[in-house]
C-alpha cells in the first residue's frame, strides 16, 4: 500500500486560499498551512493553553480600546503559496475583528509558546516568517524546567524585515512597548 493510498489528498497536495476558505472551522482546527501544504499540530498541553490564555487576557486588558488580544485563529501571511499561521496569542487591531482573514497589517504582536515538537518552528521558522510579514513584535515563551516561563521579546527592524533581540523576562514580564503591560509569570 502506498502513502497516497493511506493519506488523504490534502496531506500531499498544495491547497489554495480559495480551497482553504471552503473548509469548515473543524477542518481548520489544529493545522497551519505553509507554502500551500497542511501542517498538522499536535494538541497542546493544558499548561501550554493556560499560559497562552493568561498572556492573551493580560495583553487584552492592557492594550486599550484600539487593540484586541486573543488565541486560536489564523493569520494569513501570504496568499500564494498559501501560508496561514495560528499563533498562540495575537494582538490585532480592534476595528478588524470581523475581517477574515486576519492579515499581518492587522497584527501588532504575536506570541508563541514553545512546546515539545515546536522548538525549531517557534525559535527559527516563525520568527523569520512573522518578521518578513512585517509584524512589529514577536514574543517567544519557553516553559523552563524551574516551572516559571521565560519570555524572549523581539522588535521588528522595518528596514531589514528582521527582528532585533529585546529583553528576556522571568518571573515578572514588564514592558513599555508595544504598550505598557505587567504580567506575573509565576501564576502559571
Amino acid at each position: 500500500m502506498t502513502a497516497e493510498m493511506m493519506a488523504p489528498a490534502w496531506m500531499h497536495e498544495q491547497i489554495t486560499a480559495e480551497e482553504y476558505q471552503s473548509w469548515s472551522a473543524e477542518q481548520c482546527a489544529g493545522i497551519e498551512i505553509v507554502d500551500g501544504m497542511v501542517v498538522v499540530s499536535p494538541s497542546a498541553s493544558k499548561r501550554h493553553n493556560r499560559l497562552a490564555r493568561i498572556l492573551a487576557n493580560a495583553l487584552d486588558a492592557a492594550s486599550g480600546p484600539e487593540w484586541n488580544a486573543d488565541t486560536d485563529f489564523d493569520v494569513r501571511l501570504q496568499d500564494v503559496p498559501l501560508t496561514n499561521r495560528r499563533p498562540d496569542v495575537v494582538v490585532y487591531r480592534a476595528d478588524t475583528i470581523d475581517i477574515t482573514p486576519t492579515r499581518p497589517e492587522h497584527v501588532l504582536l504575536v506570541a508563541e509558546v514553545v512546546s515539545p515538537g515546536s522548538e525549531t518552528t517557534d525559535r527559527i521558522v516563525k520568527v523569520d516568517q512573522y518578521a518578513k510579514a512585517g509584524i512589529g513584535f514577536y514574543w517567544r515563551i519557553e516553559q523552563a524546567a524551574t516551572g516559571v516561563p521565560l519570555v524572549y521579546t523581539y522588535v521588528l527592524d522595518p528596514a531589514t524585515k528582521t527582528y532585533r533581540d529585546g529583553d528576556v523576562f522571568m518571573g515578572i514580564l514588564k514592558v513599555a512597548a508595544p504598550f505598557p503591560v505587567e504580567i506575573d509569570l509565576g501564576q502559571i
